[in-house]
């Protein structure tokens, strides 16, 4: 049976991955706007982002928009495979490849 990834099988940590995937690689999103797009609370989101961070899945940068701090998350390559690996392992879980029918 395939397993899948437990740092991005949870909810919240699954709607972060998602959401960052649908971006272009290399690109980044505001945090505030991650944070509106999710309906997470900051420290919510802060917590998952570190533990995606702490497993090289996400890119997080802290900037500055004139004088106003930004935090910017993206999925780095390797947490993109991760979860194409994730993805492909939730297909094999609900579809399974028929097995040979016995005589």
């Amino acid at each position: 049976m395939t397993e899948l990834d437990p740092v991005i099988h949870a909810q919240a940590r699954l709607r972060v991955v998602a959401s960052l995937s649908a971006l272009n690689v290399g690109d980044k999103i505001a945090f505030p706007r991650l944070q509106e797009l999710l309906a997470m609370t900051a420290g919510n989101l802060s917590v998952h982002l570190r533990k995606l961070e702490d497993a090289g899945y996400v890119e997080i940068s802290k900037t500055h928009r004139g004088r106003t701090p930004a935090t910017l998350v993206g999925l780095s390559r390797r947490g993109r495979l991760a979860f194409e690996e994730y993805t492909e392992a939730i297909h094999a879980l609900l579809d399974p490849a028929p097995s040979k029918e016995q005589p």
